[in-house]
This record gives structure tokens, sequence and C-alpha cells, in this order.
């Protein structure tokens, strides 16, 4: 498995990570912000956007005295082409299977029927 895939399923793996990764899905969102509707402290925000951007999620940029945060665009094509890969593989199963039919089908016997005297 690639290593940045890897590191950002990891990465996701923690609910406030998780929480800021959908909250900048919205857009570019400064530490402060993110923050306020966080219920952790500023230096955890910045230590999880740490962590996201090392996995390869989130890039910063500074706008004035502000530094914004957004989703990287590579990482999350990244995140979605695998789970792209597992969903197509799993249909794929499932419809392998669904045009056997029922398990045993061809080696069922056909059942007698009974008649009622």
């Amino acid at each position: 498995m690639d290593a940045y895939l890897q590191a950002g399923l990891d990465a996701l793996g923690d609910p406030t990570r998780m929480a800021i990764f959908q909250k900048l899905a919205d857009g570019p969102v400064p530490v402060n912000e993110l923050a306020r509707t966080l219920p952790v402290s500023r230096p955890a925000v910045s230590q999880h956007l740490r962590v996201l951007k090392d996995a390869g999620l989130v890039t910063g940029s500074k706008s004035g005295t502000r530094r914004l945060y957004q989703l990287d665009p590579g990482g999350v094509a990244r995140l979605r082409a695998h789970f792209d890969q597992m969903w197509t593989k799993a249909l794929s199963a499932f419809q392998e299977i669904a045009e056997k039919g029922p398990i045993g089908e061809k080696d069922a016997k056909p059942r007698r029927t009974r008649r009622r005297s």
C-alpha cells in the first residue's frame, strides 16, 4: 500500500482529525475558526493539522496575518482512488456471485412432491 495512502487512512482514524477534514471540505478555514468549532484547544488543532499535512491531506497558506488550511486535492484523490478501487472489486465480486444464482442451485436435486391420498 502507498505510504501516503496509509498515512492518510491512519490520520483520518482519529475523530478530531476526521472532523477537521470534513470541515475543510467546505473550503479554506483559519486555525482559530477550526478551534472555535472543536472541543480541543487551538494548539491541539494545530497539531492535528500538522498530522493531516504530513499525511498529504491538507495544505496551509498564509493570508495576511492568518494561516488558512484546505484539503490537498492530490491527497484526497489518492483516498478516492483507493476507495473507488475497493468498491469496484467488491461490486464485481458481488455481481459474479449474483450471476451464478443461489449457492448450490446447480447441485440441488428437484424436490419430490408428496401426493395426498
